[in-house]
């Protein structure tokens, strides 16, 4: 090609271009930036209403519903689920993969703001779901010294680490709030007849700030005006004179009523590490930042601070860490990328026996690398495993076209061509084919780019990067080898083509040919039948959506019945620390008591509830993974800590599944019905014997104390129902008063209430005293009956029908595709109603969705791979030959996978994909050289014979650096590489037997298809 000859006759250029492509890599390289996965955004969003004081059933009705019906219409829409509580309602949008949110945002707040809604429900916010808002960091900060205050310390912390370059926010959980509390005294008040209103008064009208209009001052200035009289300190608040005695002018204050303190704002939530007292630290970056290089600077910062003197004694215990776990992956999938390198080099020296041409294929590898950087910089993609995996799947591809160029310009020296006239006729000779089997390999991830949702998002980057080194190998083999081989290489002093040939080798294989071309039948039933066998071992081999990722962490959610004191919740949990203090792998455990990280960061606390977070050892210090240790952990502790307390265990991993959690949904109009259903399917699932939980989010109802207001006797006092409703609720919860700034700079809420007089008995709740209009004090059981009923805690929906969400927790030795089975199995057998409809989410939702795609992906691509090779030939037959090496990949892929008891996945029908594009190679470049020696007059027996001996050697060499630069991807060593380990089992599997059967398929096929040596016997 003229590429060639312009490259082989202008070295100088050859070599300035390669040193201006190495520097511009090099600057790349420092601005991709590093992260896990390609970045992801799922077109989710969520519409969240306040209704005050509403019942869950009342918001469901006034709120949930109307809003449904205008959000179910949105073009795009997928799903649409809703939970009703009581005060709120949250309705979560799920947009089909190809909406873009951005487009749809105005649509929907048209619809809000249409929507009739009460007038005291408050207006509904629209929040779409942002995976950049996730914390990188989760850490917890302990006192091994009881008389440190870690809550005071950390707040310090939080603002010093709030500077580090990339961190967004840094937000505290557990830390010191502080208010000022007035802590009224009833009987005092009742004296006096007072109500808690009145002092409520008496402070706001002590705590103003309010501007007047422009005063002219005498130097001819107009100041804006400001009347001032602020509270700064309790004693302020103590001393405001409420009334005066008329009769001994004594004077009446609010201190004179009850207590006035700054304290610590009440909770029922306690946080330890370790069983120290701590608080938690999550860390999110700020948005396009470098996840490493932000976890390394923050965590370098706050070790820095933690050496300072003010906070000696503490201890930072790091629970989740992205940029740590990114930094591990992305190390060892470089690692196999350089492993992958070094054997294809290996191989290399093996087979050529000198060391010149290595050195040439082995600048090929990294510049072919360098080169992909600067497409991949100017494509802003990022590294991450995914396109990093994609560099190490394609590291042996790399030097194939190499490879190729190098051993024929070796065969034409050996011939007795001088240097120059060897490069230039051996590229020649072999231009054609590897540009076909390039644009081959390219054309099969073109499906891929089609593909939509998570699949679509997380492979793209994948397959352009494969297709940007393939086109960087091209490249370099056309150009950069034969200009350095012309320059480097000597003529053969001896014919080595000549002397290789009559090796007992090449004897044996020739011989194997000419047996297997005289019984060409035999072979082909013989192939035909063991594709059948394997196709057959496939269908029994289990499925998976994608590998799940070992990061060592794991969440465990505590919770006890509705109503449980924060005490019994703190022995639980006492239960599980004392078992978590007893596992080697076991690294750093904190327990959040009397609420979960969620409802602490909206002001809530849940007595009943608890949420640990456990970090285990680096997983080559601990000789099983989070799963195993998670199911062996969750079976000993539900039965140590009975049915009483329901522990849920959340694994995450890298792409935000649950591993070995099947979940669905069951939805219908009747909740009766729905009822019903739930009962049976839940009998069902529990006697499938791999199942290790069923558990549902079917809140039933739980106790609370009801206060009916009797409308007659209210009457006779002069009460409204509303002013009981409201005298209570401020008495029992305290009301927010106003704010002062303290001495110290401090801004704090003055709450007023009667601390917990009112809350400690039903009996105290009954004799609370309500002022009537008139200025008499009625006790409350005088005008309401108080007792103890049975109320719902939510109510959920999916799809405007009401509906139950399973969550089916399996042995890890059981896979997603089998406990689909077993579960579909199971639903079948409960004979459900045709209108309770079944809706499957999660990893099963995402497989079923993904390989359907996957597998059209593959069809289209063996189809494209047939147009570019009968473009290429310039023929529709040849192309047809070369096809017969996809089945045979088959039989491999079937024998690595039963052999290694992996999964069929995602990444290994990818894998598979990949091998459409590889396994054609061999016979593109059988099939070209068997025309040309037929173009060059010999007949077609003798250039099948003569294409599978001088084809032999790169063939074998091709196939050998691809499968040895992809064993150190398929051994799977160390963290982040499960994601890419079944890719490199399905393509070693696939090539070894299609290259091998490839050397007698294809001249057996093409011997069938030529006229001349058809019916040869």
């Amino acid at each position: 090609m003229n590429i060639s000859n312009f490259s082989i006759k202008r070295p100088v250029f050859t070599i300035v271009t390669m040193l201006f492509v190495i520097l511009l890599g090099g600057v790349s390289l420092l601005k991709i930036p590093i992260t896990l996965i390609p970045e992801l955004n799922p077109p989710i969003g969520v519409v969240v209403t306040s209704y005050p004081g509403a019942s869950p059933t009342e918001v469901n009705e006034r709120v949930t519903k109307p809003l449904e019906a205008t959000l179910a219409t949105l073009p795009g829409i997928k799903k649409l689920q809703s939970t009703s509580q009581e005060g709120s309602n949250l309705i979560v949008l799920e947009f089909n993969w190809s909406t873009n949110l951005e487009d749809v945002q105005l649509d929907i707040l048209q619809r809000i703001d249409m929507t009739p809604l009460p007038n005291d429900a408050g207006k509904p916010s629209f929040l779409k779901f942002d995976p950049s808002q996730f914390p990188i960091i989760q850490l917890s900060l302990r006192a091994e010294n009881e008389n440190v205050d870690v809550r005071l310390l950390a707040e310090d912390l939080e603002k010093e680490l709030r500077r580090t370059e990339g961190v967004a926010s840094v937000n505290v959980s557990g830390k010191l709030i502080e208010e000022i509390q007035i802590t009224l005294d009833e009987g005092k008040l009742v004296e006096k007849g007072l109500t808690q209103a009145d002092i409520i008064q008496i402070v706001q009208a002590n705590n103003v700030s309010l501007p007047g209009d422009p005063v002219l001052t005498n130097d001819g200035k107009m100041l804006t005006t400001r009347i001032v009289s602020t509270l700064i300190s309790p004693e302020d608040i103590a001393n405001l004179i409420v009334s005066v005695n008329p009769l001994t002018g004594e004077a009446l204050t609010v201190g004179n009523l009850g207590s006035v303190k700054r304290a610590e704002q009440p909770s029922v939530t306690t946080t330890r590490a370790n069983e120290h007292a701590a608080v938690l630290m999550s860390v999110i970056q700020e948005s396009g930042a470098n996840t490493a290089e932000v976890s390394k600077e923050f965590q370098q910062t706050l070790n820095d601070l933690l050496e300072k003197e003010q906070y000696r004694g503490i201890t930072a215990d790091i629970l989740v860490d992205q940029g740590n776990y990114v930094d591990v992956a992305i190390s060892n999938i470089g690692s196999s990328l350089i492993l992958g390198g070094l054997f294809a080099m290996f191989v290399l020296f093996v087979f050529l026996r000198s060391i010149k041409s290595p050195i040439i294929i082995g600048i090929a590898i990294p510049y072919s690398v360098i080169v992909t950087f600067v497409l991949m910089f100017f494509a802003d993609f990022s590294l991450n495993i995914m396109t990093l995996g994609a560099l190490a799947l394609g590291i042996g591809m790399l030097v194939d076209n190499a490879i190729v160029v190098i051993e024929n310009i070796e065969r034409h020296l050996g011939l007795g061509k001088d240097p120059i006239t060897a490069a230039m006729e051996g590229t020649r000779e072999v231009a054609l084919a590897i540009t076909a089997s390039t644009l081959t390999t390219i054309a099969v991830f073109i499906p891929v780019m089609f593909i939509e949702g998570l699949i679509g998002q997380i492979f793209t980057e994948f397959a352009l990067t494969i297709s940007f080194s393939l086109i960087a190998s091209l490249v370099v083999a056309l150009t950069v080898v034969p200009m350095l081989a012309s320059r480097l290489l000597k003529m053969k002093s001896i014919n080595v083509y000549e002397q290789r040939s009559q090796s007992q080798f090449y004897k044996r294989y020739k011989s194997s040919i000419v047996w297997v071309l005289k019984h060409r039948m035999l072979i082909l039933i013989f192939t035909v039948a063991c594709f059948g066998l394997s196709l057959f071992g496939l269908t029994r081999i289990g499925t998976e959506f994608l590998p799940p990722t070992d990061e060592g962490f794991t969440t465990i959610s505590v919770n006890l019945e509705k109503g449980v004191a924060v005490s019994e919740t703190e022995k639980v949990v006492r239960k599980i620390e004392d078992r978590l203090k007893q596992e080697k792998d076991v690294d750093v455990y904190v327990s959040l008591i009397g609420g979960t990280q969620q409802s602490q960061s909206r002001g809530q606390t849940s007595p009943n509830q608890a949420e640990m977070y456990v970090k285990l050892v680096p997983l080559v210090d601990r000789e099983r993974s989070i799963f195993e240790f998670v199911e062996e952990l969750e079976q000993e502790l539900q039965g140590e800590l009975g049915d009483k307390t329901e522990l849920t265990f959340n694994v995450s991993t890298a792409t935000g599944s649950s591993p070995h959690t099947l979940t669905f949904r069951l939805t219908d109009s009747d909740e009766g019905r729905l009822q019903q259903a739930v009962n049976k399917v839940q009998q069902e699932l529990q006697a499938i014997e791999e199942v290790t939980k069923v558990s549902t989010d079917l809140d039933n109802t739980v106790q609370e104390i009801q206060i009916e207001v009797n409308r007659e006797n209210a009457k006779d006092y002069g009460f409204v129902p509303a002013q009981i409703a409201q005298s209570v609720n401020q008495m029992t919860r305290g009301q927010l008063t106003s704010q002062l700034i303290a001495e110290d700079g401090a801004v704090l809420p003055i709450y007023t209430g009667f601390g917990q007089t009112f809350n400690d008995s039903v009996n105290s709740l009954k004799a609370m005293q309500l002022r009537s209009p008139a200025g008499l004090f009625v006790k409350l059981e005088d005008v309401a009956t108080v007792s103890i009923e049975e109320g719902p805690i939510s109510i959920r929906r999916s799809d405007q029908a009401a509906a139950v969400a399973f969550f089916v927790e399996y042995e890890t030795k059981e896979s997603l595709g089998g406990m689909s089975t077993k579960v579909d199995k199971a639903i079948e057998s409960a004979h459900l109603s045709p209108t309770t409809q079944i809706v499957f989410s999660g990893d099963r939702e995402l497989y079923d969705s993904a390989i359907d795609d996957m597998l059209l992906a593959v069809i289209l691509a063996i189809i494209l791979v047939y147009i570019v090779m009968a473009a290429q030939f310039e023929s529709f037959k040849y192309p047809f030959v070369i096809m017969f090496t996809v089945p045979l990949m088959i039989i491999g892929v079937a024998i690595a996978m039963f052999a290694t008891n992996t999964l069929i996945g995602v990444t290994s029908v990818i894998g598979i994909l990949v091998l459409v594009g590889i396994v054609v190679n061999n016979g593109i470049v059988l099939v070209d050289y068997i025309n040309q020696q037929k173009a060059n007059g010999m007949s077609a027996y003798e250039a099948i014979l003569l294409a599978t001996q001088d084809r032999l050697r790169p063939i074998l060499m091709t196939a050998l650096t691809t499968i040895l630069g992809l064993l150190p991807l398929a051994l799977g060593i160390g963290e982040g590489t499960e994601m890419n380990q079944p890719m490199g089992i399905a393509v070693i599997g696939g090539l070894v037997t299609s290259t091998l059967l490839t050397l007698y398929i294809v001249p057996i096929v093409y011997s069938l298809v030529d006229k001349e040596t058809r019916k040869m016997r």
